[in-house]
């Protein structure tokens, strides 16, 4: 059996190969059996260091002096730029009056570094990389899907726009039809008026030919010439046919009307992974954020908004109206869910498609080319609450049940439940069981942040529903109420932003670290949020029913 190699992995000599270790040079790094300690150390014991094997690596190694060459450097120089020197080295008048520090010192502190350092390395820097390369490895295996559903959105839009001209060519089809019947009528009314004058004709012609070759008197002076009647002809009738007169194909202005790809966006923030400092944003705050736009819905109590697009936002209020503005703040379209009552929240997912809650029957519907679909159905004891669609495409939404003792959040994916949020590591619930909305963001981090009014705190859960941090608010002098958080979106940049009842918005950090406040912009009764694509932030204000548009960021 090979020694090295025996299931009982027992240490052998590192000379013979076969007896068990019975010593080891600390200097040499050799493990030694009994016998073959002799053979080591045969070219001078000074140059080797012999212990226990139990006690290996335990003898500090120093450094040889160079100008005595029989001694070992057990000191510093600290005036000599912390040179090795020996005993007789400190006593010479080239180091006369100068401070020495122990190499045992020295080395003890460089191996507690050493040990932070691995430390470091082992829980911080080593994992922070790996999930950042778990990251690009999702990125890049969701990459063919991600481009597969653009393309196919493509194709949805190609093929609605081949309806629609299927449609006008039907339609016009339909309009030659009904000139081509209004031609007929009026070519045969001319041919039957023709075809009676011929047919007098050919009894006037009939009755000439009677009388030539007759030789009654009567008949023949009597006879009357029709020439002069029959000698006026008709006016010559023409009816053109229509033409069809295509208009030429400008294909930068089609192009555009089909739709727009926005440019592969590339976003840069610095991870900062061991020394724990805040990460550099790469867009600041704006000393005094600006209002854009001011739109007014009509709503009595305006709560929720979302984006469509770069210029569309979706809107819900007091009624069963679900209404869509441009930012000139004209009614683009409106939509009436099916039940009488108010839809908790609205969202839009990455098709462009809108969701809502509807509470009466504890459904998510999504409307679909105008078509209402049942998306998701609660079970009896659950009421629907606020909607979020992640960065990935599924669906997170804030429930309460019946009895107001408890509420939840569940992932779903498409129409089925991946993931429930509820407690923390020692049981206790996350969330305030009431009806209050619970409003829900997705920050860049993949954070699933809710704005628990009942609670007045923001709860942040990292994506495996493990609490990460509580955001109370900020003191103020100027803010006179509790915190209360009535509505939550995060941008780019990954910081949070919530609405507060105090008028104003909190900014925070992606680790709950207050930033500041947007206080001006004359804002009152802050409700839902939502940032577009820009990082323009649109806030609804709850009793004057308008959407502000506000930039914050430079």
């Amino acid at each position: 059996m090979d020694p090295h190699s025996s299931a009982q992995d027992v240490h052998r000599c590192d000379l013979c190969e076969t007896a068990i270790v019975h010593s080891y040079c600390d200097f040499c790094h050799v493990n030694l059996c009994k016998p073959c300690i002799g053979d080591h150390i045969s070219d001078g014991y000074d140059k080797h260091k012999i212990v226990q094997f139990q006690e290996r690596r335990s003898t500090l190694i120093y450094p040889k002096c160079e100008t005595h060459s029989q001694k070992n450097c057990k000191f510093q120089c600290k005036d000599c730029k912390n040179i090795f020197v020996c005993s007789s080295c400190m006593a010479s008048e080239q180091h006369g009056r100068h401070k020495f520090v122990e190499v045992t010192e020295v080395f003890k502190t460089k191996k507690d570094n050493i040990i932070k350092d691995k430390q470091e390395f082992e829980n911080h820097i080593s994992p922070t990389y790996e999930e950042i390369s778990r990251d690009f490895e999702n990125q890049l295996a969701n990459l063919d899907g991600g481009y597969e559903k653009l393309t196919t959105t493509m194709s949805k839009q190609g093929e609605q726009w081949h309806r629609e001209i299927d449609a006008i060519i039907n339609k016009m089809k339909t309009e030659i039809s009904q000139i081509k019947v209004k031609h007929r009528d009026i070519l045969q009314k001319h041919l039957n008026e023709i075809k009676q004058i011929q047919s007098l004709i050919k009894e006037a012609l009939q009755t000439i030919r009677k009388i030539e070759k007759s030789t009654e008197v009567s008949s023949t002076i009597e006879y009357s010439s029709k020439i002069r009647e029959f000698s006026k002809f008709p006016p010559k009738v023409q009816v053109s046919l229509p033409t069809f007169i295509p208009k030429p194909i400008d294909r930068e202005k089609l192009y555009s009307l089909f739709g727009q790809i926005t440019p592969l966006s590339t976003a840069t923030e610095e991870n900062v992974l061991s020394l724990h400092q805040p990460k550099t944003s790469v867009r600041e705050l704006l000393d005094k954020p600006e209002l854009f736009a001011t739109i007014q819905t009509g709503y009595k109590e305006l709560q929720s908004v979302t984006c469509l697009n770069e210029d569309r936002i979706w809107t819900c209020g007091e009624t069963n109206d679900i209404k869509c503005f441009n930012m000139k703040g004209s009614l683009v379209r409106t939509f009436k869910i099916k039940s009488e009552e108010l839809p908790n929240d609205v969202a839009v997912d990455s098709d462009g498609d809108l969701l809502y809650c509807d509470w009466t029957d504890r459904t998510v519907r999504i409307v679909k080319n105008g078509q209402i679909e049942e998306l998701i159905t609660l079970p009896e004891e659950w009421t629907p609450n606020s909607l979020c669609v992640t960065s990935t495409g599924d669906l997170l939404v804030t429930m309460f049940c019946d009895d107001e003792t408890q509420s939840k959040v569940v992932r779903y994916s498409g129409s089925t439940e991946k993931q429930t949020i509820q407690f923390d590591d020692e049981g206790k619930p996350l969330y305030s069981g009431n009806d209050e909305i619970k409003y829900i963001t997705e920050n860049r981090n993949h954070d699933i942040c809710v704005a628990d009014y009942k609670a007045g705190a923001v709860v942040v859960v990292n994506q495996d529903g493990k609490l990460r941090w509580r955001y109370t608010g900020h003191p103020s002098v100027t803010k006179n109420e509790p915190f209360k958080p009535s509505g939550i979106t995060a941008d780019s940049q990954s910081r949070i932003l919530t609405a507060d009842n105090n008028h104003c918005i909190h900014i925070l950090d992606q680790n709950g670290q207050f930033l500041r406040y947007i206080d001006n912009c004359d804002l009152k009764d802050p409700y839902g949020l939502c940032v577009d694509n820009n990082d323009n932030l649109f806030v609804c204000e709850f009793y004057k029913g308008n959407v502000k548009k506000i930039k914050y960021l430079k």
